[in-house]
């Protein structure tokens, strides 16, 4: 018999791509990870994984059987969903994905709310890009995602997974206080041609929004520092280093010298929650669905009362 947990971590491996990867997603350390590897490979009598540099790469062997492990993940999901559901309490472990300023703007009041209502249920938390998020949501690596899209830059999310509308962020162009744009209280997008910029390194969904909306008024962005965390992009603004657009959610006080300006017109992200379809009656979803809500009501603007699915 092939245990579940092993078939998971080199599930996991294969969908995060590197063993700290899934250790992450898991919430185990990276040697705890292979060594649920090592056991699965005396057990079946094969390699899985193979040095490649620095990482491992996933043999033929070991993709099939990550692909089968991912229908008996889904299967034992189901299970997991009836029977949560005539127990009708939250319990067992929910791993929910967010995007960065939603993991600091939401999920700490989410997740106190959780712990309260809910003591029998694990939560669990990782922070990552919006665009990995709604995949290991499909692929049922987490349970519930926080993410984030703008109207021009929609995130790609497969069939069979529900939304959550919680409501738009506004963005707002940081800069210093004697910067000539300071002068206006909101600034034309083409005003900001021949800028230079702080900006989330490409492959980011803001990062992306930031390139195609300047291309809209004529100019590729000249990206001169490339940083992961806003709060370091607010450092460089105030040394003087460049502008950035930079969402509310989440955001610090600003410090001395630095100001916001809103921007005609004004780019919004929309901010919501994903879940696969087949788990929506699980008390878990529900109750942590509702503590997103409402503390989106408390930190952002009003937030929808529907759940949506394709």
């Amino acid at each position: 018999m092939l245990d579940l947990g092993r078939l998971r971590a080199l599930h996991a491996v294969a969908v995060h791509g590197s063993v700290g990867g899934a250790a992450a997603a898991l919430g185990f350390t990276p040697s705890a990870v292979s060594q649920q590897i090592s056991k699965l490979e005396r057990e079946t009598r094969t390699v899985l994984l193979e040095r490649q540099g620095r990482g491992v790469v996933l043999t033929d062997a070991a993709v099939r059987l990550a692909g089968t492990a991912q229908q008996l993940l889904a299967l034992v999901e189901q299970a997991e969903v009836t029977l949560e559901e005539q127990r009708g309490q939250a319990v067992g472990r929910l791993l929910v994905a967010a995007f960065a300023t939603g993991a600091r703007g939401v999920m700490p009041g989410a997740l106190a709310d959780l712990r309260q209502r809910c003591p029998e249920l694990d939560v669990r938390l990782l922070e990552t890009d919006p665009y990995l998020a709604a995949e290991l949501v499909a692929r049922g690596e987490v349970d519930l995602a926080l993410v984030q899209d703008w109207p021009t830059v929609p995130l790609p999310v497969q069939d069979g997974i529900s939304r959550m509308d919680l409501g738009r962020d506004p963005v707002d162009l940081l800069l210093r206080a004697e910067h000539p744009l300071a002068a206006l209280p909101c600034v034309p997008v083409d005003r900001l041609v021949g800028q230079r910029w702080i900006s989330v390194p490409p492959g980011n969904i803001c990062h992306d929004w930031l390139v195609l909306t300047l291309r809209e008024v004529g100019e590729e962005p000249d990206v001169l520092y490339q940083v992961g965390e806003f709060e370091t992009q607010i450092a460089l603004i105030e040394a003087g280093l460049g502008l950035g657009l930079v969402p509310r959610l989440g955001r610090a006080p600003l410090p001395d010298g630095v100001v916001a300006r809103t921007v005609s017109p004004e780019p919004t992200r929309r901010v919501y929650a994903l879940w696969r379809t087949q788990a929506s009656r699980r008390p878990a979803i529900t109750a942590a669905l509702r503590a997103m809500r409402e503390q989106w009501a408390r930190v952002g603007t009003p937030s929808s009362d529907v759940l949506r699915s394709p």
